[in-house]
């Protein structure tokens, strides 16, 4: 029976081995196609993530990014070294000296991120270049010297956040985004693009296209001239045909300026509703909260001694159901019960303090929304709208959001209180200043 159970074991750790060993044997083949750079602990049979190699990222025991950037390498970009790294998500050759047509990185489908800034690498990308790269989050192709038109394929990636171009010599005009919501990064200076620029991109500044001077378009502030262009050419064609009748013409070029001025009138008009009745819903997200009547009872909350791991004391216990109690009655007379507070570390605050609170629209996600809001006391925190978690019970919610409240973490936002009802939850934790959780924990570099 032993013998049994050992020879299972066994092939799972030979396994094992043999698929950390293969990332091994690729990186060396791999360290092989470069020139020069600092790669002297890639040595095979050390271990690439125990001995942790120079720019090497592991995920336990399995390689999943590699960071080789300012290391003044140059040669060849191994392919075939890199399709055997399996778990491989990201790649940073930032500040080297590699020349050339851009590597087959397209073959390595499973990527999030590619980094080849600041390179020499030059020519054009063939234009379905990225299209079975469709993880793809990153890529960073800037100062570089690549030519022709910017691939189709990239912009219509379905996951792309940050896009990198700038400082190359890209012409023609930019393609037009399939997902404009999702990118969030983009800078394509410094090119020699051209045409107007395409309605996907109007959530960027300028900066992000000086430097062509061939572009145009409002957030330029450059009008294009092709519908100049247009109309004078309808304009010569009507002299043309209709010379000496110069009364005639003045009548229609009257009526086409009225027209014209009508139309941007109404333009501007409903521009102007849009903004209003926009502004107007952000600053009524909290207060309708105390407009909507109440359609549940508010039950006693408790807490099963299965699920906790300490018993709270009888003090404690009292005074979260006269608080409790206390929301339940004011809600009978709003129409809006008080918040639970799960983490008194910021101190305590209700849904009062909330909804004298000033709004901001931080985004809109497949659960909801997410608010920021700034309290009379100066707190800042963020509210999470959430409506499809209707199937979770009241008393299995609170038990979560208390023991999510007890967690301490530093790459965890733990939240302070939450807002129960059977149509929508509110979850309230605390603002994180500068940018995304994300860029806090991992900064530019990540491979998920």
């Amino acid at each position: 029976m032993a013998a049994v159970r050992f020879i299972p074991l066994f092939f799972i750790l030979f396994s094992t081995h043999c698929f950390s060993q293969s990332d091994e044997e690729a990186l060396i083949k791999l360290k092989k196609s470069f020139i020069g750079g600092n790669l002297d602990n890639w040595v095979l049979g050390s271990g690439a993530c125990e001995k942790k190699w120079v720019g090497v990222m592991c995920s336990g025991d399995n390689v999943t990014g590699l960071h080789l950037a300012d290391m003044q390498l140059k040669g060849e970009v191994d392919i075939q070294a890199l399709l055997q790294i399996r778990g491989l998500k990201a790649i940073s050759l930032i500040n080297n000296s590699f020349t050339g047509d851009i590597p087959d990185l397209h073959k390595l489908t499973n990527l999030r991120a590619i980094y080849l800034s600041k390179n020499k690498f030059s020519g054009s990308i063939p234009d379905n270049y990225f299209e079975k790269m469709g993880l793809l989050k990153k890529v960073w192709l800037d100062d570089n010297q690549f030519s022709g038109r910017i691939p189709d394929s990239l912009c219509r990636l379905p996951n792309l956040m940050e896009l990198h171009l700038e400082l190359n010599q890209f012409s023609g005009q930019i393609p037009p985004l399939k997902y404009p919501a999702m990118i969030r990064d983009l800078n394509l200076s410094k090119n020699n693009l051209e045409g107007e620029i395409p309605e996907g991109y109007m959530q960027f500044n300028a900066s992000s296209f000086e430097g062509n001077p061939g572009l145009c378009g409002s957030i330029l502030g450059k009008e294009c001239e092709n519908g100049d262009n247009k109309s004078g050419q309808k304009q010569e064609s009507t002299s043309g045909s209709s010379e000496g009748i110069d009364g005639s013409s003045s009548g229609s070029n009257s009526k086409v300026l009225a027209i014209s001025i009508g139309s941007v009138v109404a333009i501007v008009f409903l521009v102007i509703i849009v903004v209003l009745a926009r502004k107007r819903k952000r600053e009524d997200e909290f207060s309708i909260l105390s407009k909507e009547p109440l359609k549940e009872e508010v039950l006693p909350v408790k807490v099963p001694e299965a699920e906790s791991t300490t018993r709270r004391k009888p003090s404690e216990s009292s005074r979260r159901s006269r608080s409790s109690k206390k929301g339940s009655s004011h809600g009978g007379s709003s129409g809006v019960t008080d918040l639970v507070m799960v983490n008194e570390e910021k101190g305590e605050f209700g849904m009062q303090d909330l909804m004298k609170a000033a709004a901001e629209v931080l985004g809109n996600g497949g659960l909801g929304s997410a608010y920021k809001a700034v309290m009379s006391n100066g707190l800042a925190v963020v509210v999470k709208r959430m409506k499809e978690m209707n199937r979770l019970g009241k008393e299995a919610f609170d038990v979560e959001m208390r023991r999510l409240g007890k967690l301490r973490h530093p790459s965890i936002l733990t939240p302070l209180a939450y807002h129960f009802r059977r149509e929508e939850k509110l979850i309230v934790s605390e603002y994180m200043p500068k940018g995304s959780l994300l860029y806090v924990l991992h900064g530019k570099f990540i491979y998920l």
